[in-house]
């Protein structure tokens, strides 16, 4: 359970991850990445950094990217956060966006099913 600190904290470092990532690295494979969620642990010491892309077959090659830079970011984020600590970045590959294509992909199959049965169910939506 994060607290409304450790809320705000990770709205702040997605913010400015982001900023950073798409105006002032020069790494044409870390600017392709899309931020989609920070998670900062309770003691300031880790946050992971999920991110996702547009083009999925560059994961690895972003990841490898991202890894590079992420001192880079972190010394940046020194520079613009008031904060003690500033916590180690750990990008993490986010395939929450897939894995709920899939799902849906799964229930409309299961959908069409059921009528090609004569069995469709009332959706009240």
């Amino acid at each position: 359970m994060a607290t409304y600190r450790i809320d705000r904290l990770n709205r702040e470092l997605l913010r400015l991850i982001a900023g950073m990532l798409r105006a002032r690295i020069k790494n044409g494979a870390a600017s392709s990445a899309i931020i989609t969620h920070v998670d900062c642990s309770r003691d300031l010491s880790h946050a992971k950094v999920f991110f996702t892309l547009l083009d999925e077959s560059r994961r690895d090659e972003t990841a490898r990217a991202l890894e590079s830079v992420r001192g880079v970011i972190r010394g940046m984020l020194g520079r613009e956060m008031h904060i003690r600590q500033i916590p180690e970045l750990h990008f993490i590959y986010d395939d929450s966006e897939r894995k709920a294509r899939s799902i849906d992909e799964l229930i409309d199959r299961v959908i069409g099913e059921d009528r090609s049965r004569g069995s469709a169910p009332d959706r009240h939506v």
